[in-house]
């Protein structure tokens, strides 16, 4: 018999991590909000609250869908050749294997939502690279171990 559904619900108070974990990028406090092993599979949704300007470096999903809801503060995206300012409550879509980069671009604290779709080897992206506490680096083996490509730098920002 298949497992009850009310099972999986679950409450996480704002600013906190779905298993009580501290991770980060230097730059940025990470919080799991939804876990691949919540949804079997075909979620996985974070939130990172920026704490100085910047972002992740260039990159494409091999299997994943990505959707980024700006909660505060100014983020810049570029998805493909298309560049979007994004304010609270804008969000963004990136197809998989579509080359994107994001940075934080405001003052003050920052925070964005991510979702992917499926979760793929995200999750265990984010374990493997918050070890160090600052943002990933362009080391190819790492990015594609987990299912992606980096394809250029982090986006320039003053």
């Amino acid at each position: 018999m298949a497992a009850n559904p009310h099972d999986r619900v679950f409450f996480i108070p704002s600013g906190h991590d779905r298993f009580a974990a501290q991770r980060g990028f230097g730059i940025t406090r990470l919080n799991y909000r939804v876990a691949s092993s919540d949804t079997d599979g075909r979620l996985f949704l974070i939130e990172q609250t920026m704490l100085a300007k910047g972002g992740p470096p260039r990159h494409f999903h091999h299997e994943q869908e990505e959707w980024s809801c700006v909660i505060e503060g100014e983020f810049i995206i570029e998805v493909g050749q298309q560049r979007f300012t994004l304010n609270p409550g804008d969000s963004a879509f990136t197809p998989r294997m579509v080359p994107h980069v994001w940075a934080y671009v405001g003052t003050g604290p920052g925070r964005i939502l991510i979702a992917f779709a499926p979760a793929g080897k995200m999750e265990a992206f984010f374990n493997e690279a918050t070890k160090a506490n600052a943002m990933p680096g362009q080391d190819p083996a790492l990015w594609r171990a987990h299912g992606m490509e980096v394809v250029g730098p982090p986006l320039a920002v003053e």
